[in-house]
């Protein structure tokens, strides 16, 4: 299977009943978080299917692929290797490119190249540890199980295991969340049956939903350090000098009645 025929099967599912189900959750988590971040420069790696920045604000955002089969992106780009500046972007999304990445390490190492300090990570990815990760699995090694539930390319990377890369990097995840707690069901009319799950899943096993959302901020502590010490001292400096002024006056006071 070719780069490009993965990524269409991609596309395929992503009309189905269940991809659909899928985007509307994901939909609505990008539109919450990028509302109020704020800054100058934000880009989405793939998946056009979702406007992930369509409810931020900033001058400059844009939508890049890696791949011409991508007619709405406006930048075509290796997710590898992005043509942007070190610490250049306020705000980067990645839904799902972390899977159907090259290499995700490098991809995520690129990431942390292109955002500024303090800049925001929104990643979006399947939950292999899910009713539909399961399905999945059942799918591919027991016989009469019917095709697979989800996209057959890329790699799911499980939740606790891209925690651990971003740690790696400096990140630091400042939320997350799961979704998506139907069962793995092709039928608009099942999942729309389904729909009261998501109340209690997200209760009581918040981390088995079929997909996972997080918002992770880069930190560079010493520069961090750094400007909070020189604030202090500046602080200090000015508080100081109207004491003074004011003890002086005072005994011009006395010495000069």
């Amino acid at each position: 299977m070719t780069r490009e025929d993965s990524i269409i099967e991609l596309t395929d599912w992503l009309q189905t009943p269940p991809g659909q189900y899928l985007l509307t959750w994901e939909q609505s988590r990008f539109d919450e978080a990028v509302a109020d971040i704020f800054g100058f420069h934000a880009l989405q790696l793939g998946l056009p299917e979702l406007a992930g920045l369509r409810s931020n604000r900033m001058p400059h955002r844009w939508l890049a692929s890696d791949g011409p089969q991508c007619a709405q992106a406006t930048l075509l780009c290796d997710f590898d290797a992005l043509p942007f500046d070190s610490n250049s972007l306020d705000l980067l999304l990645l839904p799902h490119a972390l899977e159907l990445a090259h290499d995700p390490h490098q991809a995520l190492r690129e990431a942390e190249r292109v955002l500024r300090p303090e800049g925001r990570l929104l990643i979006s990815g399947l939950n292999p540890a899910s009713l539909w990760g399961l399905r999945q699995n059942l799918g591919s090694v027991l016989p009469g199980q019917g095709p697979m539930f989800l996209p057959q390319e890329g790699e799911f990377i499980g939740y606790w295991r891209l925690r651990d890369w971003l740690r790696l990097l400096n990140f630091e995840v400042d939320a997350a969340q799961f979704g998506a707690y139907a069962p793995p069901l092709r039928s608009t009319r099942w999942l729309q049956r389904w729909s009261w799950v998501e109340g209690i899943g997200s209760r009581w096993w918040p981390v088995l939903g079929a997909v996972y959302f997080l918002v992770a901020v880069k930190r560079v502590r010493g520069m961090r350090l750094v400007g909070l010490e020189r604030q202090r001292k500046k602080q200090h400096r000015v508080a100081a000098a109207p004491v003074v002024a004011r003890q002086h006056h005072k005994k011009s006071i006395f010495e000069n009645p």
